[in-house]
C-alpha cells in the first residue's frame, strides 16, 4: 500500500512539474517542490495562527504566574503543578508553538523518501535525475563536492541555499533574542510589582521549558545541517518552509514585543 501511495505522490510531483515546465524548463520539478511546500504551509497556517493566539494568552497569564510564584516560590513542585493547572484551566498549552512544525514532518519525509530511493514501486525513479539548475534533486551536498567542489556548478546551488538559510537563521536569531529580552523585561516588571523574583513567562515553572528557551534562538541554524545531509529535493523543502516561517512569524507576532516564542523547528 505504501508503494502505491508513493507512486501516486511521484505522479503528483511529475504532474506539477509538467504544468510548470513552460516557465521553469529544466528546473520545473524543483519549482513543483516549492509549490508543494507552499501548499503544505497554507494548510498548516491555521495552526500557526492558533499558536500566535496561544502566545498572546501566555503573555496575558504573566501576572497570574507571578502571583503563583509568590505563593509557591519555596516549593518548586507545587509551583509547577499550579502553573500547569493554570494553563489547563485557561486552555493554553506551553508547547502549542510546536504543532505547525510537527504537522509538516510527514510532507518532509515523503519528499525525503521519494528522492532517496532508486525505485518507486516496480519502476525506476526518474525524478532523481531532475535538477535545480545543475544539481540533481536526488543528490546530496557530498555529491556536489565530489563533482567540482564547493564552487563547481552543483556546489554553487548549495552555496545559494546555505546563504538563504544563513540569512533567515540570522533574522530569526535576532528577532527571537529581542523578543525574549522584551519578555524577560516585562516579566521582571510584573514580578517587581508582586514582590517576587522574575523568571520569564513561567517557563521555569514548566518542566523542560527552561532548556527549550536557552537553545531556541539557535534552532534556525540547525537547518544548515539538514540542508547539507538530505537529498536536494528535501533540502529545497526545508529552505522554502524555513523562509515561509520567518515571514509568517514576523507578521503574526508583530504586535507581541513581550511574548516569548514557544518553538522554532525547520525555521
Amino acid at each position: 500500500m505504501f508503494a502505491t501511495f508513493m507512486s501516486a505522490f511521484a505522479s503528483l510531483v511529475e504532474g506539477l512539474a509538467d504544468l510548470l515546465g513552460p516557465l521553469f524548463h529544466d528546473s520545473a520539478t524543483a519549482a513543483a517542490i516549492v509549490l508543494f511546500t507552499a501548499f503544505v504551509r497554507l494548510l498548516v497556517h491555521p495552526l500557526s495562527r492558533a499558536s500566535a493566539r496561544g502566545q498572546r494568552a501566555r503573555a496575558a497569564l504573566q501576572p497570574r504566574i507571578a502571583e503563583l510564584r509568590r505563593k509557591h516560590g519555596k516549593n518548586p513542585e507545587k509551583l509547577q503543578k499550579a502553573v500547569m493547572e493554570l494553563h489547563a484551566a485557561e486552555k493554553v498549552s506551553p508547547l502549542s508553538g510546536c504543532l505547525p512544525s510537527l504537522f509538516q514532518l510527514p510532507a518532509f519525509f515523503l519528499l525525503y523518501h521519494l528522492f532517496s530511493n532508486s525505485r518507486i514501486g516496480d519502476e525506476a525513479n526518474s525524478l532523481l535525475a531532475h535538477k535545480l539548475f545543475a544539481a540533481p534533486l536526488g543528490d546530496r551536498w557530498a555529491d556536489a563536492l565530489g563533482d567540482g567542489g564547493v564552487f563547481g556548478a552543483q556546489g554553487l546551488v548549495y552555496v545559494g541555499l546555505f546563504v538563504i538559510v544563513a540569512v533567515v537563521a540570522t533574522f530569526n536569531y535576532r528577532r527571537t533574542k529581542r523578543t525574549m529580552a522584551a519578555g524577560a523585561a516585562g516579566a521582571a516588571g510584573v514580578a517587581a510589582n508582586a514582590g517576587t523574583p522574575a523568571s520569564g513567562d513561567g517557563q521555569q515553572a514548566v518542566p523542560g521549558m527552561g532548556a527549550i528557551t536557552k537553545i531556541m534562538p539557535l534552532m534556525s541554524f540547525f537547518t544548515l545541517l539538514t540542508v547539507a545531509f538530505v537529498p536536494l529535493a528535501a533540502a529545497l523543502y526545508v529552505v522554502t518552509s524555513t523562509t515561509w516561517s520567518a515571514v509568517e512569524r514576523a507578521v503574526l507576532y508583530r504586535d507581541m514585543p513581550g511574548a516569548v516564542p514557544a518553538a522554532a523547528v525547520l525555521g
